[in-house]
């Protein structure tokens, strides 16, 4: 599953990461922005208070969300940027984790180019991480 109107590249003077591309070419003519999605249900409570991977599954789950909303899924994201609150190199397997288990129940491997950004606070204290979205469709 792809899209058509984006092409995902590794060059060869970069490093080879498996759980995304380092650039992506996109081509077509409408562009999706995604607000930072937090691990909230649709009546704004919080799910998984305190459990990173929980609260990354469903921020990619209402990022899939917002992009079906507008006929768009995964396979269309350009770009992803995740912050993660107090984020330190032991918390990965915990974020990856998170991802994997979105990525299972959305039935696709995001692999658009990603950045992943530690912060001090998000716009809630409960809130441990906030994924947000770019896309292209045709």
């Amino acid at each position: 599953m792809g899209s058509m109107s984006i092409t995902l590249v590794n060059p060869n003077e970069l490093p080879k990461i498996d759980a995304y591309r380092q650039v992506s070419v996109a081509t077509g003519s409408k562009l999706v922005f995604v607000a930072g999605q937090v691990a909230w249900d649709a009546d704004g409570n919080t799910i998984g208070a305190g459990d990173l991977a929980t609260q990354v599954e469903q921020s990619y789950l209402n990022v899939g969300a917002a992009l079906a909303a507008v006929g768009a899924t995964f396979a269309d994201v350009t770009k992803l940027t995740v912050y993660v609150v107090d984020w330190t190199p032991d918390k990965m397997s915990g974020f990856v984790d998170g991802v994997a288990r979105a990525a299972a129940k959305l039935g696709v491997t995001p692999v658009a180019p990603g950045t992943l950004i530690g912060v001090a606070a998000l716009s809630s204290p409960e809130h441990l991480v906030e994924v947000e979205a770019t896309a292209v469709l045709d």
